[in-house]
């Protein structure tokens, strides 16, 4: 089945350019009596006989910080606890990515984890890492013509807690130009789980894509595997 031009020659461009193109992110639900593995090898095998081909591993963590009160209130007095979540992308491997609870994301180079550091590890230490809140979606890297599908599982503390399915189409950066290919690829190995763009995605359906927009898709996706308990362990 042709899913549109072959674009195949970006496959070798670097992450510099590969960074401008449409991602959409969703979690694939684990049937009860099922595995988590058991659910992974069932999607690497419906995309495998879509033709494509494993291209490596990958993974995207968090770390979450948050603000240590008693020294706020040097400053501010009764200063509401605020969150930082640091994320890495193995797509973006020079890159860490810094989300406020706000929504504000810093995108800056791997040094502003020893800025973060000197911040935790003061003796007025303005931040404080959250203790087993560590969350990592890491698997096989699948190439497909213009797509590249990343089936990651989810762990947090080496609890498994779900399956997330990233999908990237090399042409495209404005999401209103591309959500029917999209939707119609995802379906093929999905099924109707994918009926409508993620929900961080719904306001930019016109604009140009960003790597921060992978990154908040995952952190919305993280913060919801955090609050349920764990299920099915894989199996290996």
């Amino acid at each position: 089945m042709n899913y549109g031009p072959n674009y195949s020659h970006l496959h070798n461009l670097d992450n510099t350019y590969r960074e401008f193109v449409q991602f959409d992110v969703f979690a694939y639900p684990v049937p009860e009596g099922k595995s988590g593995q058991q659910v992974v090898d069932s999607l690497q095998r419906q995309v495998e006989l879509l033709g494509a081909v494993k291209s490596g591993n990958f993974s995207v963590d968090c770390e979450t910080y948050q603000s240590n009160l008693q020294n706020d209130m040097i400053f501010l007095t009764f200063s509401p606890q605020r969150l930082v979540h640091i994320l890495h992308n193995t797509e973006q491997p020079a890159t860490c990515f810094s989300i406020l609870d706000t929504g504000t994301c810093l995108m800056a180079d791997v040094m502003f984890e020893i800025f973060m550091n000197k911040l935790t590890h003061s003796k007025s230490a303005f931040y404080q890492q959250r203790k087993g809140f560590k969350i990592e979606s890491k698997g096989q890297r699948y190439e497909l013509g213009d797509f590249f599908i990343k089936i990651g599982s989810v762990s947090l503390m080496s609890n498994f807690k779900g399956i997330l399915v990233e999908v990237e189409y090399c042409p495209c950066v404005i999401l209103n130009d591309c959500w029917n290919l999209l939707k119609e690829f995802m379906q093929s190995f999905m099924g109707n789980i994918v009926e409508a763009p993620p929900p961080y995605l719904k306001n930019k359906a016109d604009t140009p894509y960003a790597p921060s927009d992978t990154v908040h898709q995952y952190l919305e996706h993280f913060n919801n595997f955090r609050k349920t308990v764990p299920i099915g362990q894989p199996s290996r």
